[in-house]
């Protein structure tokens, strides 16, 4: 990416840019790196400041872990999509942890923390906005949590297949137990039984090829 892209990019990514001092919109930039990341690769492990990262292609997972290891998937994030969580250091008020990592060999844009909270700290619209974009996520983390606590088994798993075909546009989801698992912050064999029942009800099929969806109508009266 040149110069000229970068700085559209940036354009159209913060709102405030236009009223940045071209001297900061150079900071910016040369504080800004295109970067690849390989599937499976951490980008963040919740211990460094590591930027505001902006997705070109691919997919990244948020999640948090606990002391037992177990990963609870926040969101992902998609083409278009930015991570402000993974600059903690514009963000003091965030005091757990939250890992990023890459569902797919993903393009990214990443803006340097340290750039941007020295921006932060003389342009109030920089702080805001970037409270914003978190605060925006809130309500995410607190649907997944909600369904955690809350919801049985059979209601999340019939809401998260919905959810992932209404994404592809198609009918079959091609993720793995394991994966699926991760998002939906539970272990592989409790996925897998729960698929073998809706299986055996006739809701899905499940293949190699993974799973498809046989009746929405009845996925969607079980998610209600």
């Amino acid at each position: 990416m040149n110069d000229a892209e970068l700085r559209d990019l940036l354009a159209r990514t913060f709102p405030f840019w236009e009223r940045m001092s071209e001297a900061d919109k150079d900071t910016f930039c040369r504080s800004s790196f295109d970067v690849k990341f390989k599937k499976g690769a951490t980008i963040h492990d919740g211990n460094e400041c590591t930027g505001i990262i902006i997705v070109r292609t691919g997919c990244l997972r948020l999640y948090i872990l606990s002391d037992e290891g177990k990963e609870i998937t926040l969101y992902r994030l998609f083409p278009g999509d930015m991570c402000m969580l993974s600059a903690s250091c514009v963000l003091n008020a965030i005091t757990f942890d939250v890992f990023v990592d890459c569902e797919e060999s993903s393009q990214c844009i990443v803006v340097g923390g340290c750039a941007y909270e020295s921006l932060s700290e003389r342009m109030s619209e920089a702080k805001i906005f970037a409270l914003e974009v978190a605060l925006s996520r809130f309500s995410d983390v607190m649907w997944i949590m909600q369904q955690i606590l809350f919801m049985k088994m059979d209601k999340r798993l019939a809401i998260f297949l919905l959810d992932e075909v209404a994404k592809s546009g198609g009918d079959t989801i091609t993720l793995t137990h394991e994966q699926i698992a991760k998002y939906m912050g539970s272990a592989r064999e409790v996925v897998s039984r729960m698929l073998k029942t809706f299986a055996s009800d006739g809701l899905v099929e499940v293949s190699r090829k993974g799973i498809r969806i046989l009746d929405k109508k009845r996925l969607r009266d079980l998610s209600l």
